[in-house]
């Protein structure tokens, strides 16, 4: 990632470039002491991340971001912990709190890191509203990352208003991603079926029902409701006749 650094005051900015120049995925284009210079500098070259301190002679790092009509991703830098909220207003990724250490920056950095890749699968198409399936594999967004799910892993799908919620084996908690379960049941393999408005189930992971109800364990059950009824005790009904 191309990042800039723009600070005021020569030995933080210094630092800053220093910690920048350690961290494997960033590459630093300039040091910048005002948000004038760094202005010049982003009309002559593609930046993907900067790292601005907001007290600064004549134009403020808020003020500054403000102004940019598409601004790259932004790292605020600065002593006074009174203007975060207004940096997190102007979408920030993260707001360091001089002095910081090499690791605040570090894992600052990772977090644009991520949402920087989440753009670009973005921009090249590759992730749309729906999950992606890829053969065994599930690939949904989640949390600004891109998560593979082993589909013969999953256990059941719930789905609540304009997300799911997918409830993989092996895992405490559940996947959430921006879906719809009728979209999620359209790209599903058929030993998935769908018996509730609110839940899909993996057919191949149900061990007991109980008066129409998938029981996955003491605590997880999943009621049929009377619209897919009839279609799940005609599959109960040929495992029972095949058996």
């Amino acid at each position: 990632m191309k990042c800039l650094a723009i600070d005021d005051e020569p030995l933080a900015l210094a630092q800053i470039s220093d910690y920048i120049s350690r961290v494997p995925f960033l590459s630093l284009v300039k040091s910048c002491q005002d948000a004038f210079e760094a202005m010049k500098v982003l009309a002559e070259e593609e930046v993907d991340l900067i790292f601005v301190d907001i007290h600064m002679p004549d134009l403020n790092g808020l003020d500054f971001v403000r102004s940019l009509i598409s601004p790259p991703l932004v790292i605020f830098t600065t002593a006074y912990s009174e203007y975060a909220v207004d940096g997190f207003k102007l979408d920030a990724v993260d707001y360091l709190l001089k002095p910081f250490e090499f690791q605040d920056l570090l894992k600052a950095a990772d977090k644009a890191r991520k949402q920087f890749e989440y753009r670009l699968l973005e921009q090249q198409g590759e992730l749309g509203n729906v999950s992606q399936i890829k053969g065994d594999s599930l690939f949904v967004k989640s949390d600004y990352k891109v998560i593979r799910i082993d589909v013969n892993n999953i256990r059941y799908i719930e789905g609540m208003s304009e997300y799911v919620r997918i409830f993989v084996e092996g895992e405490e908690r559940a996947v959430i991603t921006l879906a719809s379960l009728q979209k999620m049941e359209e790209r599903l393999p058929t030993h998935f079926m769908r018996v509730h408005r609110s839940y899909i189930v993996n057919l191949r992971k149900i061990t007991e029902i109980s008066r129409l109800r998938i029981i996955f364990d003491k605590n997880t059950y999943i009621p049929v409701s009377d619209n897919y009824k009839d279609k799940f005790t005609e599959y109960i009904g040929k495992l029972s006749r095949l058996s």
